[in-house]
C-alpha cells in the first residue's frame, strides 16, 4: 500500500487522464449531441473525479464538480437538451477543474481569480438548470440527496487494516466522503488484540458498520474505498438482500467485493477481464526511465571501448566474447528505448479542442481528421513537439483555410479540412499537418521578403525556397495583428524547436488546393545507430538511417568553393567537402570517399577521408558555448575516448541549397 502522498499523486495522474476523456467526449457531443455513450462517459469522468477528490479532502473540487455532475445528470436523463452552448460551458468547467487540480498538486488553495471563475461558472450552470446559485456554492460539498436520485439502501461493513494510519489514510475521511453522496448512519467497533501487551498505538483497529442511502451502485461505493481495498476487509450488500454470504466477498481476495445479480454477470465478466489486463501494467516514474537510459548509454560506450581493445590484442576468443556482449548490449538498448516509446495519438487528440476554439473565434467551419495516432516515438520527443504543432495548426486555421463564404465562392465545401497524420519512414517519424485551404501566396511572400530586406528584388528563387521564407524571424504576411497571428512570431520558433529535436520541416503548397507541412523527427534523442566518418584527425557521426550508400570520389570531380557535383547513375548529386566546410587543416586523403545522405526528398554527398563504419552512439548535447555551431547538432564519446561531433544533416542541406537549390 502506498503512502498518502503516493496515493494523491496517483489520483492527480488519473484525474488528468479523466479530464482528457471528458474533453474528447464533449467535442464528440458537439457533433453528435444525442450520443448516449459519450454523455455517460463524460458523466462518469466527472463523477469519478468528484469521488476520489473527496477522499483527499479537496472540497473545492468536490463542490464544483457536483454542480457539473448535476447538470450532466439532467442531460443524461433527457430533461435538458445538450447544445453547442452547453458544450462550451462544460469545456470551460473542465479547464477550471484542471486549474483546481494543479493548485492542489502544488499544495495551495484556489486563489481569488480561481474562486471568481468558479462562482461565474456555477452561476452559468445553475442558470442552465433553472436554479439560483447560492453563496459559496462553488465550495460547498454535494448535498446528501439528489432530487432526481434513484435511491438505494446499502449495508456497508469495513474493517480497516492495521497499517492504515502508517499509510497516511484516515478512516474518518471515508465517512465524510460517503456523507457527500447520500444519507449515512454509522456505528463503530474496534478489533483490539486479546493480549493488551500486543496493543500498538500506531495500528488501526477501527471497524465501521454503515447504512447508506443514496443514488449509488455497489461498484461506485467500492470505488470510495479504492485506496485501502488491499488493506481492509469490506462487504457491501443491498439492504433488501438477506443472503449476505452469497453476495459479499472479502477484499482479502484479489477481486474487490461486489453485489452481483443475473443481469450483472456479463458485466462482471468484462470487469474481471479488464482487471486482468490492467494488472499487467505498472506505473513507473519518468525519472527512473531517464536514469536507466543514461546507464544504458554508459554501457554502450564502455562496450565499444572493450571491443576496440579486444581488436587491438588480436585475441580471437576475446573478440568473440566482446561481440556477444555487444549484441546483448544492443538488445538491452532497444528494450530500454521501447520503454520510453509512447503513441502520438494522445498529443494529436489535444488539438481537437484547439481547432474547435480557434475556428469558432475566427468564424470558420473546420473538421479535424487524425490518422496514424498509434505511431510510437520517444516520450521526450512527444513532449517537445506539442508547441510546434500548435503553432502550425493555428497558422493553418488562420492563414490557410478560408471562411465559409470564400470557400463557397471557390466551389469548395464550406467546412474546411485539417489533417494530422503520422507514420514511420526510414527509422524516423513523419508528422504531416495538411489543410485544404488557399495555399501559400508565393508572390505575396516574395514581396514581403523584399520589403524586409531578406532577399533582393531580382533574386531567382525556386518555389521551395520562397516557401521557406515564412520561417524567417519576424516574417508575416498578415495584414492585421490578432490573438491568432500577425505579430511575426511563431513560424521561426517552429523551425528552431524542430531543429532542436534534430528534425527538419518542409512545405508543399499548391494555390487554391492547400498546404502540407511535413515534419521529420528521430524516434529517439538519446541513443542511436550511427555511421562514423573520419576527416583528418577529426571524427564525425550521423544517423545511420540517413545513409543511402558509399562510393569512391571520382578523381576528376569539379569543385567550387568547397562544393562540387558528380553524376551518380544519371543523377546530379551535390557534394559538400566536410574538410573545407569545417576548415580542417592538412591535406585530403589520396582516395576520398562520398557518403550519400538522404533527408526527406533531398540528397547530398559528403566528401570525407575515411568511412569508419557503423556504431551505437550516445548523443550528448552541446554546451552553451557551442550551441550556435553551424552544421553540428551534438557530440558523442567513442570507445577510444575520443570525441566525435554529430553532423546536422538538415543544416548542411539548407546551407548548400542556397547555392544549388534548383538541383536538390
Amino acid at each position: 500500500m502506498s503512502t498518502m502522498y503516493d496515493a494523491l499523486q496517483t489520483f492527480m495522474a488519473e484525474a488528468r487522464g479523466l479530464l482528457e476523456e471528458m474533453e474528447l467526449g464533449l467535442l464528440s457531443l458537439e457533433q453528435q449531441p444525442d450520443d448516449k455513450e459519450a454523455i455517460n462517459a463524460v458523466f462518469r469522468a466527472a463523477h469519478t473525479i468528484k469521488g476520489s477528490a473527496g477522499l483527499f479532502g479537496l472540497d473545492d473540487i468536490v463542490g464544483f464538480t457536483h454542480h457539473v455532475e448535476t447538470l450532466l445528470d439532467k442531460i443524461r436523463d433527457g430533461e435538458i437538451q445538450l447544445d453547442s452552448e452547453l458544450v462550451g460551458l462544460f469545456l470551460k468547467c473542465r479547464d477550471h477543474l484542471e486549474n483546481l487540480l494543479s493548485a492542489a498538486d502544488q499544495g495551495r488553495a484556489a486563489d481569488d481569480d480561481m474562486q471568481a471563475t468558479a462562482a461565474a461558472l456555477v452561476e452559468e450552470l445553475c442558470a442552465a438548470l433553472g436554479t439560483t446559485a447560492h453563496a459559496n456554492s462553488a465550495k460547498s460539498a454535494a448535498p446528501a440527496t439528489n432530487s432526481s436520485a434513484r435511491e438505494n439502501t446499502w449495508l456497508i461493513k469495513v474493517q480497516f487494516g492495521l497499517d492504515t494510519y502508517r499509510n497516511g489514510m484516515d478512516p474518518t475521511s471515508f465517512v465524510q466522503y460517503l456523507q457527500t453522496l447520500g444519507q449515512l448512519r454509522t456505528s463503530t467497533h474496534f478489533a483490539l488484540p486479546k493480549d493488551a501487551a500486543n496493543f500498538d498505538p500506531e495500528n488501526c483497529y477501527i471497524g465501521l458498520e454503515m447504512e447508506f442511502t443514496g443514488d449509488c451502485s455497489a461498484e461506485e461505493l467500492h470505488a470510495a474505498f479504492e485506496f485501502v481495498r488491499e488493506d481492509c476487509q469490506l462487504s457491501i450488500v443491498s439492504a433488501s438482500d438477506t443472503q449476505e454470504d452469497v453476495h459479499t466477498k472479502s477484499t482479502e481476495s484479489a477481486e474487490p467485493s461486489k453485489v452481483t445479480s443475473a443481469d450483472d454477470s456479463s458485466q462482471n465478466s468484462e470487469s474481471r477481464q479488464a482487471k486482468t489486463n490492467s494488472s499487467n501494467l505498472i506505473r513507473v516514474h519518468a525519472d527512473k526511465l531517464d536514469a536507466l537510459i543514461n546507464l544504458v548509454g554508459e554501457l554502450v560506450t564502455t562496450s565499444a571501448g572493450v571491443s576496440l581493445l579486444a581488436g587491438r590484442h588480436h585475441d580471437a576468443a576475446l573478440i568473440e566474447a566482446t561481440s556477444d556482449t555487444a549484441r546483448l548490449v544492443e538488445d538491452i538498448r532497444e528494450s530500454a528505448m521501447r520503454l520510453r516509446m509512447v503513441e502520438i495519438g494522445e498529443t494529436f487528440n489535444r488539438f481537437r479542442r484547439v481547432v474547435r476554439d480557434v475556428a469558432k473565434e475566427l468564424g470558420k467551419e473546420i473538421s479535424l481528421k487524425i490518422s496514424g495516432g498509434d505511431t510510437e516515438l520517444d516520450k521526450s520527443v512527444v513532449e517537445q513537439i506539442g508547441d510546434p504543432l500548435t503553432h502550425l495548426i493555428r497558422n493553418a486555421i488562420d492563414h490557410g483555410i478560408e471562411t465559409p463564404e470564400v470557400r463557397r465562392a471557390a466551389g469548395k465545401p464550406e467546412c474546411g479540412t485539417l489533417k494530422l497524420h503520422a507514420y514511420h519512414e526510414s527509422g524516423g517519424i513523419i508528422i504531416e499537418v495538411a489543410d485544404d485551404g488557399a495555399g501559400l501566396n508565393s508572390e505575396k511572400i516574395r514581396a514581403k521578403a523584399v520589403q524586409k530586406g531578406l532577399i533582393s528584388a531580382d533574386a531567382s528563387l525556386s518555389e521551395m525556397a520562397i516557401a521557406q521564407l515564412i520561417f524567417e524571424p519576424g516574417f508575416s504576411t498578415s495584414e492585421k495583428i490578432s490573438n491568432i497571428s500577425g505579430r511575426g512570431v511563431g513560424m521561426d520558433v517552429v523551425k528552431r524547436n524542430i531543429e532542436a529535436l534534430r528534425g527538419t520541416i518542409t512545405i508543399d503548397s499548391e494555390a487554391g488546393v492547400g498546404t502540407t507541412f511535413r515534419i521529420r523527427l528521430p524516434l529517439t534523442l538519446a541513443i542511436i545507430d550511427g555511421f562514423l566518418l573520419g576527416v583528418g584527425d577529426a571524427n564525425y557521426v550521423l544517423p545511420l538511417e540517413l545513409v543511402q550508400e558509399c562510393v569512391e570520389l571520382p578523381k576528376q570531380a569539379p569543385s567550387e568553393t568547397g562544393r562540387s557535383y558528380i553524376n551518380l547513375r544519371g543523377e546530379v548529386l551535390p557534394l559538400l567537402r566536410v574538410r573545407d566546410y569545417f576548415g580542417i587543416g592538412g591535406n585530403s586523403a589520396r582516395r576520398e570517399n562520398v557518403l550519400v545522405v538522404r533527408l526527406g526528398h533531398r540528397k547530398i554527398g559528403l566528401v570525407v577521408d575515411e568511412l569508419k563504419g557503423e556504431l551505437q552512439t550516445v548523443i550528448k548535447p552541446l554546451g552553451p558555448l557551442f550551441e550556435q555551431l553551424k552544421g553540428v547538432s551534438g557530440s558523442t564519446i567513442l570507445g577510444s575516448g575520443d570525441v566525435a561531433l554529430m553532423l546536422d544533416v538538415g543544416a548542411l542541406l539548407d546551407d548548400i541549397a542556397q547555392f544549388v537549390d534548383e538541383r536538390i
